[in-house]
């Protein structure tokens, strides 16, 4: 490899680490601000969006330069596709955190119901998909990237449980329902950013492996499920 690909590509990692960082605050704080219902924490969020836009556009530059002046091949190529794509799911994850950060800021009028311990479970599950799914691309580690994609069931089945018991407490509690429904909305978008977590996973294996996985649920979790590995008596 050219050194300065080498170097086009070093940079672009750091680029990448930079905005996974940013990103994985934001989800933090915008979690926390819906805990401890403080608007101030969800107003940080909601202006830090700007910052990780910004740099999103950065590296989508930065991947298009190395394009045209050095038009890489083979894994080079496949690395930057891969980042194209895991840079789009970045700062969509950046959008969904600044949600959640404003039903914090609607929250924070209320002081009931008390937050969900079941909702901070499943947000701490989606905030390690997140960072792992980055450590996967960095570490080119296909058994963690694999796991990622598996663990998306867990989450959508924790966003039906939820929806199942908030929707039983709006109709219980009526007198709760503002309260009720941006929960309902904090637990959606952290299902859609385990979604995105998920498809940085998927990136992470054709960045490896070649192979467009995507549309491949089915067939995956069938290769993978716990029962697939259950000798036969």
């Amino acid at each position: 490899m050219p050194v300065h690909l080498v170097r086009e590509i070093d940079k672009l990692k750091q680029m990448m680490l930079s905005l996974a960082a940013m990103v994985e605050d934001n989800m933090r704080f915008a979690v926390k601000a819906v805990a401890e219902r403080d608007p101030n924490l969800a107003q940080k969020v909601i202006a830090r969006d700007h910052e990780i836009d910004r740099v999103e556009v950065e590296v989508e530059e930065e991947c298009l330069k190395i394009f045209a002046l050095h038009q890489p091949v083979a894994n080079d190529l496949r690395f930057i596709v891969a980042i194209l794509k895991i840079n789009h799911d970045l700062e969509r994850i950046g959008d969904l955190a600044v949600n959640i950060a404003e039903r914090a800021e609607e929250m924070s009028r209320f002081r009931q119901p008390a937050m969900r311990t079941d909702l901070l479970i499943m947000a701490d599950v989606v905030q390690n998909m997140v960072s792992e799914s980055i450590d996967a691309m960095i570490n080119r580690d296909l058994k963690q990237a694999r796991d990622i994609w598996l663990a998306d069931d867990e989450i959508d089945a924790r966003n039906r449980a939820i929806h199942q018991d908030v929707g039983r407490e709006i109709g219980e509690h009526p007198e709760h329902y503002e309260t009720l429904l941006c929960l309902l909305s904090v637990s959606r978008n952290l299902e859609r950013i385990a979604d995105h977590a998920t498809s940085i996973a998927k990136d992470v294996i054709y960045m490896i492996e070649g192979e467009i996985v995507r549309h491949r649920s089915r067939e995956f979790r069938a290769i993978n499920s716990p029962q697939s590995h259950t000798p036969r008596p």
